[in-house]
Formats: structure tokens, sequence, C-alpha cells
């Protein structure tokens, strides 16, 4: 028995480091091959406008997933993301064309209402020990029906007749457009933003000392709090930072389509959770991180890019998201030989 048995220890051995590859390095690969494949295959895909526009099309997703990141770490999942995002386009848009303010009125009062629902988040989850997808599900619901109160379920653009038939007397200025169709030299604002936004999550995340303590709280509250750390003030702190990225995103949409559109961020949180999500398989790290989320959310931009220039359908980039979202999962829970701290998973 001694001698079959051998063998197969020996196979398994080497099959490990093998397998060990594959989780850590297999979605930077396939982005890597599907970035390569679409520049051969689509001559549009290579032009430089276009590599750029990866990056400003993937900023909402990426900066609202990173949001939802930093409450992963906190053992937590915020699906009230995609309502704040649209309520920051409502809200934003609202304010500068029916209450005629500056763009920066609207972005201030718009982070301010991402804090405070990120706040709300933290008394459901802190103080009413309500589960958090149970917490943020009801804020999702709540937010979204004030979005349309608030714009009585109309879309808000510059100029718009109102009921009473007067015009409305403000517009989208072009402070607030520059947040997403400015530049600095070649590189557009979103994508700088999403990358300063990136680094400081990382930096949060890797090297403060909040950031230990979120990703301590995340896999044992209850040893943390016998360890002193204060388990109520950084789980609030996690869906407060989640609540105003929320935010910027929904911002970031608003300046994009210039106007309040009432859709806009409908399909954004199972995107930034996808992205999250998926970020947590990269490099088989295995727990929530700011760079595995924005290789996620560029993986998906490229593929939705990608997809479209192959002239597929729109359900085919559900799929395909769908698909990426699986084989994350199997690369964290099954072939992972390190255990994953994710959300819904027992510590």
């Amino acid at each position: 028995m001694a001698t079959e048995s051998l063998p197969a220890t020996s196979f398994a051995a080497r099959a490990l480091p093998v397998r060990e590859a594959i989780v850590r390095y297999g979605f930077v690969a396939v982005t890597v091959i599907l970035i390569g494949y679409f520049l051969i295959s689509q001559p549009n895909f290579r032009t430089s406008s276009n590599l750029w526009g990866l990056l400003v099309y993937a900023a909402p997703v990426g900066i609202a997933g990173l949001g939802v990141t930093i409450a992963m770490t906190v053992g937590g999942l915020d699906l009230s993301v995609g309502s704040v995002a649209g309520f920051a386009v409502s809200l934003s848009a609202w304010t500068m064309v029916i209450g005629n303010q500056v763009g920066g009125v609207a972005i201030g009062v718009a982070l301010v209402a991402g804090a405070l629902v990120g706040l709300i988040n933290a008394a459901l989850i802190v103080w009413a020990r309500i589960p958090d997808l149970l917490a943020t599900l009801t804020t999702m619901f709540a937010i979204q029906g004030l979005k349309l109160v608030l714009v009585d379920g109309k879309s808000i653009s510059s100029r718009m007749t109102l009921d009473d038939g007067s015009t409305a007397p403000g517009k989208f200025t072009d402070g607030f457009l520059y947040l997403a169709q400015g530049k600095i030299g070649p590189v557009p604002f979103p994508a700088i933003l999403l990358i300063v936004i990136s680094v400081l999550v990382w930096f949060l995340l890797e090297k403060t000392r909040w950031g230990r303590l979120l990703y301590a709280v995340g896999a044992n509250p209850e040893a943390s709090r016998l360890a002193g750390v204060r388990v109520g003030l950084y789980r609030s702190a996690a869906y407060v930072a989640a609540g105003v990225l929320a935010s910027v995103a929904g911002l970031l949409l608003a300046a994009r389509i210039g106007q309040g559109d009432v859709s806009a961020g409908n399909s954004l949180l199972l995107d930034a959770v996808a992205v999250a999500l998926v970020g947590t398989s990269v490099l088989g790290r295995n727990v929530p991180n700011a760079w595995g989320t924005v290789l996620g959310a560029i993986l998906i931009t490229t593929m939705v890019v990608g997809f479209s220039m192959m002239g597929l359908p729109y359900y085919v980039q559900d799929v395909a998201k769908g698909a990426v979202l699986l084989v994350a999962l199997l690369f964290s829970y099954t072939l992972s030989t390190r255990r994953a701290t994710l959300p819904g998973q027992p510590t």
C-alpha cells in the first residue's frame, strides 16, 4: 500500500504549486489575454481614445466597488451603493437645475447625502443590530423611493420646463461636467480620479492602523472587541466611506450624461458588488483589496466594450459577467488553499 500511495502523494505535491499559481495569477492573465485579443481583433479598440475610455467607463463602477470593498473588510456588504449613486445623480441635478446652484454646491450636497446614508446604515447595523444585508437592503429601497419623490419621478435636464409652465432657472455647469468630460493633459479626469481614490483606499487598508483594524474587525469582531477595538466605530466608518464613494460614482454618472436621469445607477449595485468579489480572488489574496477591485472593474469594462465592438447583444455581456464572477468564487472558495474571508462566510 505504501508503494501505491507514494506516487499519488508526489503528484499532489507537484500539482499544488500549479493550482496556487492559477489562483494567484489567473485573473491577471485573463485580463491581459482579453485585452490582447481585443487589441488584435478590433481596430477601434486599440485607439488611444478607447484605451483611456476604458478607465473612464470603469471609474464609476470601480469607485463604487471600492466602497463595497471597504464594507467587506468589516465583514459586511453594502447593497445600497447603487441607490445612493442614483440619488446623487438626481440630487446634484436638482440642486443645479431647480435650486440654481453652482456645481461645487451640488457636489457638496451629494457627498453629504452619501455620508448620511452611510450613517443610517451604520445606525441600523451597529445600534439596531440588524444584519448588514437586511439593513442595507432596506436602505436601498428607501433611497430609491426618496430619489423619485425628490424629482417627482422625472429626469432633470438643463432649462427644462417645470409643471407650472416656467423654465427651470439653472443648468448643469461647465465645472460640474468637467468631472466626467475634463482632461488633464491627455488623461481624462475620471481616470485620474479612479487612480487617486484607489491609491487612497489601498493606503488606508494596507498601510495604516485603521486599515489593519478594519480587517481584524471583519475577521473576528468578538476577538477585536476583547482586544479593546471599538468595533462599532470601525464598522460605522466603513459604511460612511462606502456611502461617500457611492455618491462620487453617482456624480461621475451625472456629469457623464449631463442630466439627472432617474434610471442612472440602477445597474451599478450588481457591477460594484461583482468587481469587489472578483477583486478578492486577484493575486490569491482572498480578502477584499483595492487593486483587486480596480482590476475587476477593468476586466468587466473590457468585456463590455470589447463585446459591444464585436456586435454581441447586451445579454451576452451579462452572461460573461456571471461567468467571471463564478470563476472568482471558485478561485476563492474551491481552488485556493487559503481560507477566504468573504461576506456570508462563517468566521
